[in-house]
């Protein structure tokens, strides 16, 4: 069953599925003087389970209420062939009864094939049937949730086309349904033998009840029944199209004869294509003109359609062992369904090389990555990104590009920043100083005189500026990578340069903290002290904590701003942890004075620790100095400021130099760091 979903659950590329016939039924050999009748034949196309398909994930629901029979004449052809030599015959009747699609008609082909399945059925071979159908709208059923279709209800995960419109249906030797069977007809009835009771027992031979037939289903089956007795002679019927289709049949052997001689066994994709899509001969010997180089290797497809670029960016995650939860999240499950089949699974830069040459309308020589395939690959490349409006969607820049920035993505999304749990974060336009105000009031609320007047209150500013700088490097996709078809060496450099701006933030935001600029943490601003008595413990937790409370605006008001967050170095993470954790705690002083042995801070704040803070190369670390941040989102002690909201880094192509046989992307990542509020933050020296 060819498949094409609507907007609603856009596939990743088309399929066939293989619908098994419960039963394929074909009336017995004609007498001699029965020579010109047709041989007639019953099916149970679709029995309306679900079925393991290659190219699908899950397995698939063809939802009968759904399905578009169209007219009744369907084509009936062997292994979904669409050559002359493989037509059967064609349908009169088809039917939805009882969840299972019903399909009756002639056998009207006389061609080898033809013959070869009518004498392999009169041996007692039992074939098997296969319908061709376009779907219009799947539905994915996930795994823990159920779906009814055709009477049954199935468990996710599984496919269910709640839409399909009927193309052709086809002779097959296996179909997907193991349990299938064939009954053939002993003998052929004669004509005028068929009485009502005859047409009873027809339907119980075939699994019908008469009395759950609606009027039209009734009459489909009747007009199969009297065509196979032989008294189908009202004047209404259709006429024997046998003349019709062997004029058809003569003008078609002669246009694929005609393409074949202009192909001269050189160009079998152009010969094929042209054959399937019906091209004439002129149109075949100008692509035939068009192609300059060998014939490239073919791109496979279950449906012959190129796949998606979407669908081959995701085959290149899973390639490099991306988690699939998260190409899921990317990409969505179905364009992971169409990245798992056959033709794109364990893709690599060769494959990528072929679609993109072959999305242009190009060739490449098949076998070893050569430097003239490499040069195809890049002509092609700019070829279809210089098309206006693009009649592809793949380029070779741009899904290398959405690639590196996955791999970028998450290597950056792996490394746990302590930076933006303790900084506000902000954008910016441009890469110009921005200055950030903070309004303070002046004065409280004051008591209103017998006059009724109220005083005007004032605001006063507090100014912090920050910059955006840039940060970046060049990853090149080189020639050995690709000839070596080495796409995880590609992105080996993405991932690099993801973690390295993850880090670039966390070395920016604490050298800033360490460098401790203007005295942003001294006695002056009443947020810093230092002493034996400020190493980690209850007591100078308590210290911070009233330093923290007692800041006050310019008026010497209180602003009531709390803490929300320890941040200690590494040496000190598991102390603080248990001060944030245990309620009862065990301290001794040398003047033997009693302490209580309750914690009075568990849990009051978030313990963070971060090895910047550590004397490791950064001026101003230490192992002993801690912090209370108040919660950034309230006010911010230090600020992160982005550029026009990208808050991770970038990946984007770039053209390489002449002598250059490869491609170049940069990488780069637009922020700044600058202290903000001292109110919002304590330091203790710890020593």
């Amino acid at each position: 069953m060819t498949t094409k979903r609507n907007s609603k659950s856009k596939p990743p590329e088309a399929r066939t599925l293989n619908l098994l016939a419960s039963s394929v039924e074909l009336e017995a050999t004609a007498g001699e003087g029965d020579a010109q009748k047709l041989r007639r034949f019953t099916m149970t196309a679709y029995t309306g389970g679900a079925m393991q398909l290659a190219g699908w994930r899950y397995p698939v629901v063809v939802d009968l209420a759904g399905l578009d029979a169209g007219r009744q004449r369907r084509p009936i052809l062997l292994d979904h062939t669409r050559d002359v030599d493989f037509v059967m015959g064609q349908t009169d009747s088809v039917a939805v009864m009882n969840n299972q699609l019903l399909v009756a008609g002639q056998v009207m082909g006389d061609s080898p094939k033809a013959r070869q399945v009518i004498a392999l059925n009169d041996r007692g071979f039992a074939w098997q049937a296969s319908i061709g159908a376009r779907a219009e709208q799947v539905e994915f059923v996930p795994e823990g949730k159920t779906a009814q279709a055709n009477g049954r209800e199935f468990a996710g995960p599984v496919n269910i086309a709640r839409r399909a419109t009927l193309g052709e249906i086809s002779f097959v030797v296996l179909g997907a349904d193991e349990n299938t069977s064939a009954q053939i007809a002993a003998t052929a009835d004669q004509p005028g033998e068929a009485t009502d009771m005859d047409f009873s027992q027809w339907l119980e031979a075939h699994g019908f009840a008469i009395d759950t037939l609606t009027e039209q289903q009734t009459k489909s089956l009747r007009a199969a029944f009297d065509a196979q007795a032989g008294t189908k002679n009202t004047p209404e019927d259709p006429p024997n199209p046998a003349t019709a289709i062997r004029a058809e049949a003569a003008a078609e052997v002669k246009r694929i004869a005609a393409i074949r001689k202009v192909c001269g066994g050189k160009h079998p994709e152009i010969e094929a294509k042209a054959i399937e899509e019906g091209w004439d001969a002129t149109r075949a010997e100008l692509e035939v003109l068009r192609a300059s180089r060998p014939q490239g290797p073919a791109i496979h497809t279950a449906n012959g359609k190129p796949p998606t670029a979407t669908a081959i960016e995701a085959a290149l995650c899973l390639s490099v062992r991306m988690p699939e939860a998260k190409v899921m999240a990317w990409y969505g499950p179905q364009t992971v369904e169409a990245a798992q089949s056959r033709d794109l699974r364990g893709m690599g830069l060769h494959e990528l090389f072929y679609h993109v040459i072959h999305a242009a309308g190009g060739h490449a020589r098949p076998g070893r990555m050569t430097d003239d395939t490499i040069r195809t690959a890049f002509e092609a490349d700019r070829a279809l990104r210089a098309a206006a409006g693009g009649f592809s969607t793949i380029s070779l820049s741009g899904i290398l590009s959405n690639v590196a920035n996955k791999a970028l993505l998450e290597a950056y999304s792996a490394v746990e920043s302590v930076a933006v749990r303790i900084c506000a974060q902000a954008d910016v336009n441009d890469f110009k100083q921005v200055t950030r105000y903070r309004m303070t009031g002046q004065g409280t609320f004051e008591k209103v005189g017998p006059d009724g007047e109220l005083k005007h209150a004032q605001l006063t500013e507090e100014s912090y500026t920050n910059q955006v700088d840039t940060y970046g490097k060049i990853i090149a996709l080189t020639r050995q990578m690709i000839i070596n078809d080495d796409l995880g060496a590609f992105l080996q450099i993405p991932r690099i340069l993801g973690r390295q701006s993850a880090l670039a933030v966390e070395s920016a935001v604490f050298t800033l903290l360490l460098s401790n600029p203007g005295g942003f943490f001294s006695a002056a601003n009443k947020n810093f002290f230092s002493g034996a008595s400020s190493a980690l413990q209850i007591s100078s937790l308590t210290t911070a904590e009233q330093l923290f409370l007692d800041q006050t605006d310019k008026d010497g008001k209180p602003i009531l701003i709390s803490p929300a967050i320890l941040l200690v170095p590494t040496s000190l993470k598991v102390t603080a942890q248990q001060l944030m954790t245990e309620t009862r705690v065990n301290e001794t002083t040398t003047a033997d004075k009693p302490k209580p042995a309750n914690n009075p801070h568990a849990g009051k704040w978030e313990p963070l620790a971060s090895p910047y803070l550590n004397s490791q190369g950064i001026a101003g670390g230490s192992a002993t100095a801690w912090y209370l941040f108040a919660n950034p989102a309230d006010v911010a002690a230090i600020e992160i400021a982005y550029l026009r909201g990208m808050r991770t880094p970038t990946v984007e192509s770039g053209e390489t130099d002449f002598d250059t046989l490869g491609m170049k992307w940069r990488g780069y990542f637009d922020f700044g760091v600058a202290m903000q509020d001292f109110r919002a933050a304590v330091k203790s020296a710890g020593a």
